[in-house]
């Protein structure tokens, strides 16, 4: 499923209640660690093409079946979100100040993740994250709260 976005900084909440209603949809509350996860994943990578691209961009996000269809499973399905915007300039790390009001997405992205990467191809760029519904917190996680260590500390990414 996909949502187009206006290059609008608006839309970033519109973005973020999307993905609620659909991850309502497919069983996740709105307190379970991966609907938050994932809201505040959407918020970073949206913001991300409104603000650095000024131009559209398409959100897909992909629910691995019905929650209640997947029985057992559903605890240990992966969630993607991808956004793709027409710029074909690659995320640039940035080291940004304690100070900084921004700068700090891409970051907070490989923070949260499971997995999260990004691809080039003739039409722009396309951004994407993983995250694994399990009822331990993740890897990634676990460092954003403290308890470990991301090979991007004292990096932030700008993608544009």
């Amino acid at each position: 499923m996909q949502l187009e976005i206006r290059p609008d900084p608006a839309e970033v909440g519109r973005a973020r209640r999307w993905v609620r209603s659909r991850l309502a949809g497919w069983g996740a509350g709105d307190d379970e660690p991966v609907a938050e996860t994932l809201v505040l994943l959407v918020s970073e990578l949206v913001t991300n093409a409104v603000v650095h691209t000024g131009r559209p961009a398409v959100l897909r996000l992909s629910l691995p079946g019905a929650a209640a269809d997947l029985g057992d499973a559903a605890a240990t399905a992966t969630v993607r979100l991808e956004v793709a915007d027409t710029s074909t300039r690659a995320p640039v790390p940035r080291c940004v100040g304690g100070d900084a009001t921004g700068g700090r997405g891409l970051a907070l992205v490989d923070c949260l993740a499971d997995r999260w990467g990004w691809s080039s191809d003739d039409a722009g760029k396309s951004i994407w994250c993983e995250l694994d519904r399990c009822d331990a917190a993740g890897e990634g996680a676990a460092v954003a709260y403290g308890g470990g260590r991301s090979a991007y500390e004292d990096l932030a990414y700008e993608a544009v």
